[in-house]
């Protein structure tokens, strides 16, 4: 387990639950000292890995589990469907019905349903985006506030992700997994922004946003790009860029004072945005 805050005692619970037309396992982690009767922020994280691989543990190891242990928050992974197994639109789909799920049974898990929140790192913060770009064009959930931590956002290279060989993730593994993800796209037609969210054209009215990256990953220069397209449409957006950081740095060096940094000023600016952001359900 890698958190800074390794003491805490939280409660775990495994469930196997109907999201849409498939039947996925998720993972829902609370405080373990979490009255029956207080509602907290919920959290929907999604696990990284390219689209392609990860699973629903990786909650233990990412900035997530913090949410749960020192920002008093129910987080819920869901096991969705890698890309192996299935193109788009099947990952976003399996998180997005998840997203319902929380707010179809937010009492039973221990959340307050106006603040309900979507975060993710990798290809789980592509998937954030994605996912609150579909729950603000579909009208069935509002989302409170959103995570997307050095995310997955485009399928055409941009200046950071070409020729771009640093750890962690580099090039050739991204044109692979966008390649994999994508397969069942019709060439011919326009990428949804569901599929890539770089290909949003109108960020109206989506939620506000806190993210960070590295200076040396693939992703900044389309994580910058979201931010600002946020910004540029009246949404209240953040993006820290950390110095010598590549791909998931403060995952694969937690021990690193900078790590440490990286994780108190996320954790940080969850709290402020508990304060500040709620979005009641119609």
């Amino acid at each position: 387990m890698i958190s800074i805050h390794l003491g805490a005692k939280i409660h775990s619970e495994y469930r196997t639950v109907q999201l849409g037309s498939r039947r996925h396992r998720i993972l829902i982690l609370r405080p373990a000292d979490q009255p029956e009767d207080r509602l907290l922020p919920g959290v929907l994280w999604i696990h990284g890995g390219g689209y392609v691989s990860g699973m629903t543990e990786m909650v233990y190891a990412t900035r997530a589990f913090d949410l749960v242990a020192a920002g008093g928050a129910v987080v819920v992974s869901p096991g969705y469907t890698l890309s192996f197994k299935a193109p788009y639109p099947a990952a976003m789909e399996d998180c997005y019905n998840a997203l319902l799920y929380m707010k179809n049974n937010a009492k039973e898990l221990g959340i307050r349903d106006d603040q309900l929140m979507v975060g993710g790192e990798s290809a789980g913060g592509g998937l954030t985006a994605a996912v609150c770009m579909y729950a603000k064009d579909r009208g069935e959930v509002n989302v409170a506030f959103q995570m997307p931590l050095y995310p997955m956002l485009d399928c055409y290279d941009t200046p950071s992700s070409r020729d771009n060989h640093a750890k962690g993730w580099d090039t050739r593994q991204n044109h692979l997994a966008w390649k994999l993800y994508l397969r069942g796209l019709n060439r011919d037609e326009p990428i949804p922004c569901y599929a890539s969210p770089s290909r949003r054209e109108d960020y109206s009215g989506l939620p506000p946003c806190y993210t960070f990256v590295g200076d040396l990953e693939p992703f900044l220069d389309e994580t910058l790009t979201y931010v600002e397209n946020l910004k540029k449409a009246g949404v209240e957006a953040e993006a820290d860029v950390w110095p010598g950081f590549w791909h998931a740095y403060d995952v694969m060096h937690a021990e690193k004072p900078e790590s440490k940094q990286a994780a108190e000023k996320f954790l940080q600016r969850f709290r402020e945005a508990c304060e500040k952001y709620f979005a009641p359900q119609n």
